[in-house]
């Protein structure tokens, strides 16, 4: 007998609904948000799992993955297509959208979302720190010649940490009294 199982995710915890192939309710449940346990669970309840789908959402990409790498037969879909359709239920609660949910996996009524590989969000991630990186000393670099502007002392086109190593010395050098102020914390 086939059956099919939807996902509704939250960060602490997820609710499971698997049905069968006429759409009847055969288990609820809800465990923690971990792919492991999600597997074991599913392993362990659902021998003729066809189908599992799972919204677009924060954790969508960890636990795809996850699911993926222990033998789930596991499907994204786009989270806007599916609430065009769980919206038009009566009830609206975590236990009616995962029902909702199943019954997509079972009719296959839904937009397949493409999930990049884990290796390229890790890629996206370390360009997006390094951009911040960029940016935040940019900002302090700015911060730094204002201040040392209103005590006269004009960084320039120092762009080497020995080039404005000396001219903060030769600026400590006329203010001795503004080093402390300067100092590393």
């Amino acid at each position: 007998m086939s059956i099919y199982a939807g996902l509704d995710v939250s960060d602490k915890t997820t609710h499971i609904c698997v049905i069968d192939v006429e759409g009847k309710v055969l288990r609820r449940d809800v465990v923690a948000s971990d792919p492991d346990v999600l597997a074991k669970w599913l392993h362990k309840h659902c021998a003729d799992l066809v189908r599992v789908v799972l919204e677009t959402g924060t954790l969508s990409t960890f636990l795809y993955h996850g699911l993926v790498g222990r033998g789930v037969a596991i499907e994204c879909i786009c989270a806007r297509h599916a609430k065009g359709v769980l919206s038009a239920r009566v009830n609206k609660s975590d236990v009616h959208d995962v029902e909702g949910l199943a019954q997509l996996a079972r009719t296959g009524w839904y937009k397949r979302v493409h999930m990049k590989a884990s290796a390229t969000h890790i890629d996206r991630a370390a360009l997006r720190i390094r951009a911040q990186l960029i940016t935040a000393r940019t900002s302090m670099a700015n911060q730094l010649r204002g201040l040392l502007k209103l005590f006269g002392l004009r960084m320039g086109t120092a762009r080497t940490p020995g080039r404005r190593a000396e001219r903060l010395m030769a600026f400590y050098a006329q203010r001795p009294d503004l080093k402390a102020l300067f100092a590393p914390l």
